[in-house]
């Protein structure tokens, strides 16, 4: 159960967000809900999000590897479940969505590059964060130092997302199961 009513003043700044979000994502995604408490707080976040889209130093599916691991690292529901339908819209094979939680448990599904990004995001998430120079250094020869920075800034933006949707208490709103293919197809 959500901590925050997901009910927000009915404001012309939440009637068009209501809009793009159904047109954009078949629903009213619950954290805009939470965040419209405070349209100041709000905007600079859409404004941000608008933002990052916008970067591409670094491949979509490392990038969508790093914020799921970092996702799972905090155990966000939320973030797990929109992270699957993103990486599904991205064409991100199933079998590496479903494995990023676990994925020490099945490296043969991952690229070498593709495992060393997730090590990166969960040790950036610690609390304390565990980045080794190696670590650094290697993706720094690996990817450049643009795709780096870029790598470094979605996982803190993922760290962001993921804390506030789980101090929020938001769960799953349905997106995983929406990329399911129905039994009997």
């Amino acid at each position: 159960m959500p901590r925050i009513s997901l009910t927000p003043p009915r404001t012309l700044l939440m009637r068009i967000g209501a809009w793009y979000s159904r047109r954009t994502y078949g629903k009213v995604l619950d954290p805009g809900q939470a965040y419209g408490h405070n349209a100041r707080v709000l905007l600079s976040y859409v404004r941000l999000e608008q933002s990052v889209a916008k970067w591409n130093a670094l491949d979509a599916g490392l990038k969508h590897l790093a914020v799921m691991a970092a996702a799972a690292r905090i155990n966000c529901s939320w973030c797990m479940d929109f992270g699957y339908w993103e990486g599904h819209e991205l064409g991100v094979p199933a079998e590496k969505i479903e494995r990023v939680p676990r994925w020490r448990e099945a490296p043969e599904v991952f690229t070498e590059l593709e495992l060393l990004v997730m090590e990166y995001a969960e040790a950036m998430t610690e609390t304390e964060p565990a980045v080794t120079d190696e670590l650094a250094r290697e993706l720094v020869a690996r990817l450049g130092e643009a795709a780096f920075v870029e790598l470094t800034a979605m996982v803190a933006l993922e760290n962001w997302r993921s804390r506030v949707n789980s101090a929020f208490g938001l769960t799953s709103q349905g997106f995983a199961e929406a990329c399911q293919v129905p039994a009997g197809r």
